[in-house]
């Protein structure tokens, strides 16, 4: 039930303070690469990566959202020449700042506690044999990748369940910390030591797990700008549900914290926690600019799925999975983003080699209007996607505006 007692905000301040602790509430400029690239990844904390590449791949997506100068070999400097990022899982595979990589130390334990054991059932391959000798190769004959390490090994096309014993030994040993992603051969992995990636300056720290736990909680919630305990935990998904809500219990105890209670699209209330400050300077939170942008399904602004639909009424879902006979909309479908609202999705793709990016649909969200000032916004940002993904024409089906299936408000 909601209480009277506590301070409220408002949908369209809560929808503004999220989007403005995403860098989505300040027109997008900026050179998209270096220092100014650093900073955008820090203040998001981590970009997820994946393979699809429909028009993008995620995580050049999500920046150029935000730059619109960026160029993919910006990314790839900061990360496989200057080191100013790694490459690890959050809630899934992601592109981190190096200089986190300490708190990540957490994890490798756990990890290495949990997945042994797990990966014992799943594998049955014993990959723990294989340990020492890819280790001992890489140390050698330095980088491999799955493909070059266990050459007489059986091959499978089957899925990550069915991966040959050094396969297993490989994805073992980084996700615990002692081998690291250095580069990527089109999409696949390259490994390396951890000790020939990772600046020994961000290597050598250890933090104390409470360091960890203090870390991240603090440093989720200060990305997030409001959230329950549960929503900090699967930030990083670094620290458990419940290390999450000691340390508000123990923040709120202590006046780091308070409690305030956001208002859902819907016109209900959800209780949250806050930094003072954050609550404090609601006011001073920029107004979005109305530019239309095409946003990546894994954005970290869509990354919660279900905190999108309470803020913005949006409901989405990756469809790559589901039979084309029951989709609902398409393979891969884009959400749409104007000033601060998820006006529609759009289903589009690249053909590089014709250079024409094709429009096959475009569906507006409930209540919003294909006006002719709408539209010309979002023909600018197709025409930006379209030199993003080295396209010089854009292509409409027949029938790609579709109608909303409610009356517009």
């Amino acid at each position: 039930m909601p209480d009277s007692t506590l301070p409220r905000v408002s949908n369209s301040k809560a929808r503004r303070l999220f989007l403005h602790k995403h860098g989505l509430c300040t027109h997008p400029k900026g050179s998209g690469k270096g220092e100014d690239l650093s900073d955008v990844i820090n203040q998001l904390g981590f970009i997820q990566v994946d393979s699809i590449n429909t028009v993008a791949r995620a995580h050049h997506m999500i920046l150029a959202a935000r730059r619109p100068a960026y160029k993919q070999k910006n990314l790839k400097r900061l990360l496989e020449r200057e080191r100013r990022l790694f490459e690890h899982w959050t809630h899934d595979a992601s592109i981190i700042p190096t200089s986190f990589f300490p708190h990540w130390q957490l994890r490798f334990q756990r990890d290495r506690e949990r997945l042994v054991d797990r990966w014992r059932d799943w594998h049955q391959n014993e990959f723990e044999e294989k340990l020492d000798d890819v280790l001992k190769r890489i140390s050698d004959n330095g980088p491999v990748t799955s493909a070059t390490v266990g050459e007489d090994e059986k091959r499978s096309s089957g899925g990550w369940w069915e991966w040959h014993p050094s396969k297993t030994a490989l994805e073992f040993l980084w996700r615990t910390g002692e081998l690291s992603v250095c580069r990527r051969n089109g999409f696949q992995k390259v490994y390396d030591l951890t000790e020939r990636v990772i600046p020994e300056a961000h290597r050598s720290h250890r933090p104390a797990p409470e360091e960890t736990i203090d870390w991240a909680a603090r440093s989720a919630l200060e990305r997030l700008g409001f959230a329950t305990s549960g929503e900090i935990a699967a930030f990083w998904d670094l620290i458990t549900p419940r290390e999450a809500k000691t340390w508000c219990q123990d923040a709120l105890h202590n006046g780091q914290l308070v409690e305030a209670e956001i208002e859902c699209d819907e016109g209900s209330f959800r209780r949250v926690f806050m930094f003072a400050d954050t609550l404090g300077d609601l006011d001073d939170t920029p107004d979005p600019p109305s530019r239309v942008r095409i946003l990546s399904p894994f954005d970290p602004a869509l990354r919660d799925r279900k905190r999108a639909e309470r803020l913005f009424g949006f409901s989405y879902r990756i469809e790559i999975f589901v039979p084309e006979p029951k989709r609902q909309y398409g393979y891969y479908v884009f959400p749409v983003m104007e000033g601060d609202r998820l006006v529609g999705r759009i289903d589009m793709k690249s053909f590089r080699d014709d250079g024409c990016l094709q429009v096959r649909a475009f569906w507006p969200e409930r209540g919003v209007r294909t006006s002719k000032g709408r539209l010309a916004r979002l023909e600018a940002e197709l025409n930006r996607m379209a030199r993003f993904s080295d396209c010089s024409k854009i292509s409409f089906d027949k029938d790609w505006l579709r109608q909303s299936t409610h009356s517009p408000a």
